[in-house]
């Protein structure tokens, strides 16, 4: 057996030329039946929406700007596991772990926590997988519809936690959509 009739599909089949007939050459056939759609499509009703005045409704699984989280106690609940790093398939998740001190009790639920915590929105595919491998609840993909804002530099896209963790009041309350 040649290798030439090996098929791993089980659907190789032979590229023949056949000869088009006269209607066929010169493509009126198609031209019309072209135009026909074309046609068709200018009696449909349009699905243009005018975004400023009216906006589009959301998915119910629609997922919008992330937020870390804290707990009942308004102490944040992220522990730098990297979990969430891991999972991240854009590799838009960066962090460092610190030790928390004597002093700072108040402001972290664990010994380490997240020094700096940032996503860069410009990777991020907002696919959640983020929130799905966190341990500790400590992220979450919002309902909100607030969007990225629009910046000029790369810089304003990468947040950090001092625009993504709620404040205390959101958090005692479970205010983040």
């Amino acid at each position: 057996m040649a290798i030439e009739n090996i098929s791993l599909s089980g659907r190789k089949t032979a590229v023949t030329n056949k000869d088009m007939s006269f209607w066929e050459r010169i493509y009126l056939v198609q031209i019309v039946k072209g135009m026909m759609i074309t046609i068709r499509h200018f009696f449909k009703k349009k699905i243009t929406i005018q975004y400023p005045e009216q906006t589009r409704t959301y998915s119910p699984v629609y997922r919008g700007l992330h937020v870390l989280m804290r707990d009942e106690e308004g102490r944040e609940r992220c522990t730098a596991c990297g979990l969430c790093a891991l999972a991240c398939p854009a590799e838009a998740i960066t962090m460092k772990a610190a030790e928390r001190t004597k002093d700072e009790l108040h402001l972290y639920r664990e010994e380490k926590y997240a020094a700096v915590y940032e996503i860069n929105m410009l990777r991020c595919i907002f696919c959640g997988l983020c929130e799905d491998a966190c341990p500790k609840e400590a992220i979450f993909l919002t309902k909100s519809q607030k969007h990225v804002n629009v910046g000029t530099n790369r810089e304003s896209f990468i947040y950090g936690k001092d625009k993504l963790v709620i404040s205390v009041e959101d958090g005692k309350n479970k205010r983040y959509n």
